[in-house]
């Protein structure tokens, strides 16, 4: 099943579901070929300017996550509508409240503080599908909003640093980072909090610094700058992994109807799901 294949609500889920620890596909590369990521274990950084199609590709990531039961959705968009239409779907829903997103990073953080401590009275490294606790997806809309815009220097420091600190430490224990910003500026994607991120990806920027800046320093001198994307080509960009060389890809897009129908089959197959949790052995 595919993000457009999952059943209208009300037609009953019959098992037909995604995980996180299956690759999530993100559209198509320059040859037609389909791209698809593995997220589990890792980032990615969405960055780009107004109109280049950066909420659309995390609304696929943030799809994929939704028809994965085995994963929480902890949402953060200042401006609540690019997000807004998997709230029902999603454990936390982060409006334009700097409170509330530090509040919920710090929660975010004792939580895989408390899974570091369970890896190690394990003896263990990592967490695998089989582990009881599901997923965390951590998905920003528009990082500078939250990290430059709203609050005071003090609260917008605190998300910064939080941020970073869950990108750094938590994809060994199944938290994922997916951010999205319209300002690849240094003072908004430093290169110690790009670097983290293992998958990156660049839509359409205004010069080569800003492509560089998340891509990595370089690139556009060898001739990979999203600044050479057509503007009217919303959604196409470079994507590269770490140690990787970029990308061209054209990110995969979904309208507000796919929006809707996946999130009210999202809110379906997750309540089937947390049924089946409560359920006796037998």
């Amino acid at each position: 099943m595919d993000l457009l294949t999952a059943p209208a609500p009300g037609e009953g889920s019959g098992g037909r579901t995604l995980s996180i620890f299956d690759p999530v596909f993100l559209g198509i590369d320059e040859f037609g070929h389909p791209v698809h990521l593995p997220m589990i274990y890792r980032n990615i950084l969405i960055g780009g300017e107004p109109g280049a199609g950066k909420s659309s590709l995390l609304n696929t990531v943030v799809g994929h996550a939704a028809l994965s039961p085995d994963v929480r959705l902890c949402l953060l968009d200042g401006k609540q509508v690019e997000l807004g239409l998997w709230r029902e779907a999603a454990d936390v829903f982060v409006g334009p409240d700097i409170e509330h997103a530090n509040r919920t990073l710090t929660r975010v953080q004792t939580v895989m503080d408390n899974r570091y401590a369970y890896l190690m009275a394990c003896r263990r490294r990592k967490i695998g599908r089989d582990d009881l606790f599901g997923q965390i997806l951590v998905a920003v809309d528009e990082i500078a909003f939250f990290s430059a815009t709203v609050g005071g220097k003090d609260e917008r420091e605190l998300f910064s640093a939080k941020l970073r600190d869950i990108v750094s430490r938590g994809r060994a224990v199944g938290i994922i980072v997916a951010a999205a910003t319209q300002r690849p500026s240094s003072d908004i994607i430093p290169t110690s909090l790009r670097d983290l991120f293992a998958w990156r990806f660049a839509g359409r920027c205004t010069n080569d610094s800003s492509s560089d800046i998340v891509l990595g320093h370089g690139w556009a001198a060898q001739g990979y700058s999203s600044n050479t994307v057509d503007p009217g080509n919303q959604g196409a960009g470079y994507l590269i992994a770490e140690g990787g060389v970029p990308m061209r890809v054209k990110a995969a897009y979904l309208t507000d109807t796919d929006i809707i129908r996946l999130a009210d089959y999202a809110v379906q197959i997750r309540a089937e799901a947390r049924a089946r949790a409560k359920e006796p052995a037998t």
